[in-house]
């Protein structure tokens, strides 16, 4: 599959006809807080500091008005964040920001490149900031000799238990290495360890486009490009042959409100288990094994007490336990805001399942 067949996702952009009123320097702050609560659109003009400043000033409003102390009151305050925030926009003339001291942006070319003025929200520029710097600079995974480089919109892991979890298990694994199967590869993580630990073929799959161009690309003609064939598809895809491992590092947390397409690396709608484990019974060869790296984060933080791999083995009637390994998550950094005081009891976990 090469990049051109599929359509990248990007930012939607802000139609030229819709209304904005300008923040500049000497407007007043108050009233454009008001505007925003409005849900008007506010354009941020002059120099790109204005815009973060509006957004501080954002932040603190909400804070006020939201508690953001438990868990799902953190995640209801970033909703609304969210929301309110995507009412600052900017100015892209010629794939470049019109206001003064602000980055430059490789993705407002490469994924525009038909469009070259055009407005962005703020929030959205963030990103495509953020993910540019990592595309260019690469960062760098414990558990891999080469460093990625994820494309926009694909989710990378920023923690590293549940890798070294696989990591380790890879290096007792007995089994034949012939093929393997990773179902939502992501920025590919999971399965360069595969390839690390001499797995011939792995065959992945990805809903999201931007992960299956992102890893075309990073891939290129390099051998590695023989030996991980990708497909854009949700769950196995076109791979219908049996293998004998199946790995899955799946969403850790339901999913309560309508998912955008980065946020479906993090939740998972009701029906993802059920017809992933249907489906993996069918693909799995007698002497096959699944691996899904999985975390308790849900239930320590009280969004839900169902634990899916656990609902499979007692009522799935298809798979049992081989062997499930818990590591506990590194403490939050100092430098982290919010109160994650889950970290104290939560655990990455590693589960191995085999057929009945």
């Amino acid at each position: 599959m090469t990049n051109q067949t599929l359509q990248a996702n990007r930012p939607a952009i802000i139609a030229d006809d819709v209304k904005t009123t300008s923040f500049r320097k000497g407007s007043d702050l108050s009233l454009t807080l008001e505007s925003i609560f409005a849900q008007e659109y506010v354009l941020v003009e002059g120099r790109y500091s204005f815009g973060l400043e509006l957004l501080h000033e954002l932040q603190l409003v909400l804070k006020e008005t939201h508690p953001n102390e438990t868990f799902l009151e953190q995640r209801a305050y970033r909703k609304a964040f969210r929301f309110y925030s995507h009412f600052i926009l900017l100015q892209v003339k010629n794939h470049l920001l019109t206001v003064n001291k602000s980055p430059e942006i490789g993705w407002l070319r490469k994924l525009y490149p038909e469009q070259p003025d055009f407005r962005l929200t703020f929030p959205d520029v963030q990103g495509l900031n953020s993910a540019w710097q990592w595309y260019i600079k690469g960062i760098t995974i414990p558990v891999l000799r080469d460093k990625i480089y994820p494309y926009y919109g694909v989710y990378f892991p920023t923690r590293f238990e549940h890798l070294f979890l696989f990591d380790n298990w890879l290096k007792y694994y007995s089994g034949q290495k012939k093929t393997a199967i990773e179902v939502g590869v992501g920025s590919g993580v999971l399965s360069l360890q595969l390839v690390k630990h001499g797995f011939q073929k792995v065959f992945v799959t990805d809903t999201n486009a931007n992960a299956i161009i992102g890893l075309n690309e990073m891939m290129g003609e390099t051998k590695l490009s023989r030996k991980i064939e990708l497909d854009y598809a949700s769950l196995f895809g076109k791979w219908e042959k049996e293998t004998e491992l199946i790995v899955f590092n799946p969403p850790w947390l339901p999913a309560n409100q309508e998912m955008e397409a980065l946020e479906q690396a993090i939740y998972y709608d009701e029906n993802l288990f059920p017809e992933f484990f249907a489906e993996a019974k069918k693909r799995l060869l007698p002497n096959g094994k699944i691996v899904l790296l999985f975390s308790n984060l849900a239930q320590v933080t009280e969004v839900t007490d169902i634990h899916p791999i656990e609902m499979e083995l007692a009522e799935g009637g298809r798979f049992q336990l081989e062997k499930c390994t818990r590591k506990p998550v590194k403490k939050a950094s100092d430098k982290t805001k919010r109160d994650q005081y889950w970290r104290a009891v939560e655990m990455v976990e590693l589960w191995v399942l085999v057929h009945i």
